[in-house]
């Protein structure tokens, strides 16, 4: 795989660094998360083909565990507030000290800087500040948040690992490793950028809700049917608008494009309201209009189109989820759901591979420093 031989120190967090850590994993690279011992349940669902070592930071010598095992890293992902892990003695200074080449990704919501940089916040927060937020939303209601999915994993773990990346391949000429200051508020304004450059545009020059691509344009929206449920519409280019009107039977009506967007939406939505999704489906299957229905989770999985290109993955218990994208032609991915690692599994495994001897290990472990959780067998 495309990251074989790439080590990655993992410090358990919360949904960015996880999915950012899962990205890696996923196309090769061995990860190693740090998880606090006595963890009464795992909430992390982003870790499939992980490794857990389970480390008390609260002792010196669980600190000395972890500077260790960043010795031989290629990479620490961490996703605390600033100046937690230089409090650990396990800031950058301090590992790329002891290993040059140690790329030190820290993935946080505000940044490692500015006035707000030890600010708690979620999502929502960070899409706030940046401005995002503001443009999400139906027109005459309040700002409406897209799930967590914008800053946690759009501006933030795949963002970080984008970084990650360009970082190891800039190794290969300087053999150093460099700081990646990854920040939600940065990675979600980043990936907004479009709506920065078309605000003097027809596309996206309205209030919000009053534009083309949320919910302004009766051309570019999601309708419900007779079964209740919905079909989405994104028939933007005139071309595609010909074939929506042809799907629905309005050829004969005197419709254009850029009619009233009221009185259009009033049009499509009585006439979606006649037949059910699957009617709807099949007629728009045979036409060009962008047009097609909206699918569940388990529908989605179950898709013809996705089923063939493997777009989803499942386990030998039946468990579903999505599999790695992008595709590599000659260093794909994983090609199967690989187990979560429960905190502690590998902690044993993990110790020995650094040199540890049995007298160290059951040291550690006896007092509290280390935990191996003995219900399963390591994966080493």
């Amino acid at each position: 795989m495309a990251l074989k031989g790439i080590k990655v120190i993992e410090m358990a967090g919360l949904a960015p660094a996880p999915f950012c850590g899962m990205i890696l994993s996923d196309f090769g690279a061995r990860v190693i998360r740090v998880d606090r011992p006595k963890t009464l349940m795992n909430a992390d669902r982003l870790s499939r083909g992980k490794q857990s070592i389970a480390v008390d930071l609260k002792k010196h010598e669980g600190r000395e565990v972890v500077r260790k095992l960043c010795q031989t890293a290629d990479v620490l992902l961490e996703p605390f507030r600033p100046g937690v892990m230089e409090k650990l003695g396990l800031g950058p200074e301090r590992l790329m000290k002891d290993n040059t080449s140690l790329i030190y990704a820290r993935l946080t919501g505000y940044g490692q800087n500015g006035c707000l940089s030890h600010q708690a916040g979620h999502d929502i927060n960070y899409i706030a500040t940046s401005g995002v937020l503001s443009s999400l939303g139906r027109k005459g209601s309040k700002p409406h948040a897209p799930i967590n999915l914008v800053a946690d994993f759009a501006g933030g773990g795949m963002t970080c690992a984008l970084g990650i990346m360009m970082a190891l391949f800039e190794r290969n000429t300087s053999g150093l490793g460099q700081v990646i200051d990854t920040s939600m508020v940065e990675g979600s304004a980043y990936i907004s950028k479009f709506l920065w450059s078309t605000r003097d545009m027809m596309i996206w020059g309205k209030e919000k809700g009053d534009n083309y691509l949320d919910g302004g344009a009766a051309f570019y929206d999601t309708y419900k049917t007779s079964d209740d449920k919905y079909m989405a519409v994104g028939s933007l280019e005139p071309q595609f608008f010909i074939q929506l009107l042809k799907g629905l039977n309005l050829e004969s009506e005197d419709i254009t494009q850029f009619d009233d967007q009221n009185e259009m939406k009033k049009t499509f939505t009585q006439k979606f309201a006649t037949k059910t999704r699957d009617e709807w489906t099949e007629i728009f299957e045979k036409l060009d209009a962008c047009c097609t229905p909206v699918l569940s989770l388990d529908e989605a999985s179950s898709h013809p189109h996705n089923v063939e290109n493997k777009t989803f993955l499942k386990s030998d218990d039946g468990n579903v989820e999505p599999g790695p994208a992008p595709k590599l032609s000659r260093t794909p991915a994983v090609n199967k759901l690989l187990p979560f690692p429960v905190i502690g599994q590998d902690s044993v495994d993990i110790l020995k591979e650094m040199g540890y001897n049995e007298n160290n290990i059951d040291n550690l472990i006896k007092n509290n420093i280390v935990e191996q959780n003995m219900t399963t067998k390591s994966k080493l």
